[in-house]
């Protein structure tokens, strides 16, 4: 065991002098744990999902087309341990003194029998440099039994679990076939702080019929649970899903925020979103050749991060104002 691997406890942003930055920075807080960069390498175990195998219904949630995140080395025809190797091999020219946390973002990764699910994540931590997992998953496709597992890893490792929430509206997330409450999500995400996980929540703003004061109802809400981190995108309108198609027939239902926009509504959403959460990214990129709408010229998240900053300072606004 590395000493990295020890100093993996679970901090709270409230540990770094943070009083004066506009928002807690989710790599902020990373690096009050590890004395050396992190990287997250995405990892394809070859899951799937119980909204499209039919446990739950088919065709997924109706925005979700995969492969607008699956970089080109992560492909489940490779082993786990095959990924991580390509993946070190390909950020290593960028940064050669970093560490590395396997990421399993593809469809549902507690889905699966408990012991192929621990085969998995083992070949994963079997790498040296690898000294946390973060799993991307649904509220509903969690146990106790593997909650208990994961404690035991968290002894040992950065673990955290990725919940996607989506929308805190029932309406909302029946309209995008997503299969679950918001109740769902409250359970879960409570029951793995428990055990003294870490938890991120992923939101995606301006989802069809809500407005921007049901926008912010979710700040609120999501404020009110104990939870490590909160990923936020826009909407993204992508190729080969339901959502495309209603689009294609419905455009009304939509409001697709214009770049400056979706800075401003980030930051209101800033606002009324406690202190005690970092955030971990504002924005996600679908590769071009997928990406129908909003087209906001390819803007990276580091450049999308400094717009926000400074209009931030320009509003006078900081993180947790009015929570």
């Amino acid at each position: 065991m590395t000493s990295m691997k020890i100093m993996t406890m679970n901090l709270t942003p409230k540990t770094l002098n943070s009083d004066f930055e506009p928002y807690i920075n989710y790599n902020s807080v990373l690096k009050s744990q590890f004395s050396q960069r992190i990287q997250k390498i995405s990892v394809n175990a070859g899951f799937t999902c119980p909204n499209r195998d039919g446990r739950l219904g088919f065709g997924g949630c109706t925005y979700c087309n995969n492969q607008t995140f699956i970089p080109d080395y992560c492909q489940p025809t490779k082993s786990v341990g095959q990924q991580i190797e390509e993946g070190i091999k390909f950020f290593h020219n960028k940064y050669q003194a970093q560490l590395y946390f396997a990421y399993f973002q593809s469809f549902t990764n507690t889905y699966s029998d408990f012991e192929n699910l621990k085969t998995i994540y083992q070949q994963a931590l079997a790498n040296p440099k690898v000294v946390g997992l973060v799993i991307g998953t649904r509220p509903d496709c969690i146990s106790e039994h593997l909650l208990d597992y994961f404690q035991t890893l968290s002894q040992k490792h950065y673990i955290m679990i990725e919940y996607g929430v989506e929308s805190t509206d029932n309406q909302t997330l029946a309209f995008v076939n997503r299969g679950h409450d918001y109740f769902c999500a409250e359970k879960a995400i409570k029951e793995t702080t428990a055990r003294g996980i870490n938890v991120a929540a992923h939101i995606i703003l301006g989802l069809p019929t809500e407005n921007r004061e049901k926008i912010l109802s979710h700040a609120a809400r999501i404020s009110e649970l104990p939870i490590t981190a909160l990923k936020l995108h826009q909407l993204q309108i992508v190729k080969d899903t339901k959502m495309a198609q209603q689009f294609a027939e419905q455009p009304q239902l939509f409001h697709l925020y214009s770049l400056e926009e979706y800075i401003d509504l980030c930051i209101d959403f800033l606002q009324f979103t406690s202190r005690k959460i970092a955030i971990e990214r504002f924005i996600s990129q679908s590769p071009k050749k997928l990406l129908i709408a909003p087209q906001w010229g390819g803007i990276k998240n580091f450049e999308f991060n400094a717009k926000l900053l400074k209009r931030m300072k320009q509003r006078g606004a900081r993180q947790g104002e009015k929570c």
